[in-house]
């Protein structure tokens, strides 16, 4: 039993041993290293997957075909037309003037005042967004030390107020704004807790002088870029006619933008959409670059869509938009809930790209009691 057993164990043995040996005939007949397994052993894509891939690539290598053309178009259409572009900024804004042939022109900015109405008007509002997580908390004096802070720099800006640039009735609604600022935060500091009357109480104190503030804001920036333009149409002359202008827009700004608006008053109704853009982002400012390469897109995509559909405006849409409405309109149907769609428009419509349906209720700070 002894001698069988061992024979069989020997066997075993042998045989493990010649798998062992086969994996390594294997390996040194491949040329490839056991310590290659963890390269060698991952998983490749079947061959739907990379049929797959092979086809969504076409999408992703189109953006650098775009990318390429877009830099010639963009030479194209600056070595033609007049470009103006109105960007945002915390200063009131920049215009750009691009000449075919010429060196871009900016325009000189807002003056100072503009800046300082809206930095007080703003540190105005800031407190009471400050404020607002720290209602009806006993206690709790974490907001604070940067509340004080914030105090130090008031006290600066109210000393200094005097030396500004500015008319002396807006100096003195801005020293009151401020003086009261301080008076507020050293009404919370000095308290156990933010109670939701102190802040309606500062608010309403404040709101008045807020809205002067918004004003002479509006007014001076207004003025300030009306005159730049008209200037530029003026140098223009004829050359007015082919210019391409845009500005850009986060959501919170689209109604009623400014840069916009006061770029409107100096082309017709028709060329809303067509020759001005207004080019939406994800933050308030955008580089010059940025928004040529969108104006450009804009503008070689109406050619695509003249060639391709006969519509030149048609790729200004979201292009599968009608289509997909069509589905909306059957899906509504056929789960028997109402469809709320905006009636379609005509591609190329002058439409102010802003809400413009009249109706009840407050449409200006003005329209506020």
């Amino acid at each position: 039993m002894t001698y069988v057993k061992t024979l069989r164990c020997a066997a075993v043995s042998a045989l493990l041993c010649g798998v062992g040996m086969g994996s390594a005939w294997a390996q040194n007949q491949s040329g490839i290293p056991s310590y290659m397994d963890v390269i060698v052993g991952a998983k490749v894509p079947d061959a739907a997957e990379t049929a797959k891939q092979n086809v969504i690539a076409l999408n992703n290598g189109m953006f650098q075909l775009y990318g390429d053309a877009s830099k010639l178009v963009q030479a194209s259409i600056l070595s033609q037309h007049p470009v103006i572009l109105g960007l945002f900024s915390g200063a009131g804004g920049r215009f750009i003037l691009y000449r075919p042939g010429k060196p871009p022109l900016e325009a000189p900015q807002v003056p100072d005042v503009y800046q300082l109405l809206k930095s007080v008007g703003h540190s105005v509002m800031a407190l009471g967004v400050v404020a607002g997580p720290h209602i009806g908390k006993q206690n709790d004096g974490s907001f604070q030390p940067s509340l004080l802070a914030y105090r130090v720099r008031l006290q600066a800006a109210l000393d200094s107020l005097d030396k500004t640039s500015m008319p002396e009735e807006w100096r003195a609604n801005n020293r009151e704004l401020i003086a009261e600022n301080i008076a507020f935060i050293d009404k919370v500091a000095d308290g156990k807790v933010v109670s939701f009357a102190d802040v309606q109480a500062f608010a309403a104190n404040q709101k008045n002088r807020l809205k002067l503030n918004i004003r002479w804001a509006a007014d001076t920036q207004v003025k300030h870029w009306m005159g730049v333009l008209a200037d530029w149409k003026k140098e223009l002359g004829d050359d007015w006619s082919k210019v391409y202008a845009a500005s850009n827009t986060i959501y919170v700004a689209r109604q009623n933008n400014v840069l916009y608006s006061v770029l409107a008053q100096f082309f017709s109704p028709e060329d809303i959409n067509s020759r001005l853009i207004l080019i939406e982002t994800v933050s308030f400012t955008s580089t010059p670059q940025d928004m040529l390469e969108s104006l450009t897109r804009i503008i070689a995509d109406r050619t695509v869509g003249e060639t391709f559909f006969g519509s030149r405006y048609l790729m200004d849409y979201e292009l599968m938009g009608g289509d997909a409405r069509d589905s909306i309109v059957a899906e509504t149907k056929a789960r028997g809930i109402t469809t709320h769609l905006p009636p379609k428009v005509p591609f190329g419509s002058n439409q102010w790209p802003t809400l413009i349906t009249p109706g009840p209720g407050p449409a200006s700070l003005a329209d506020l009691p």
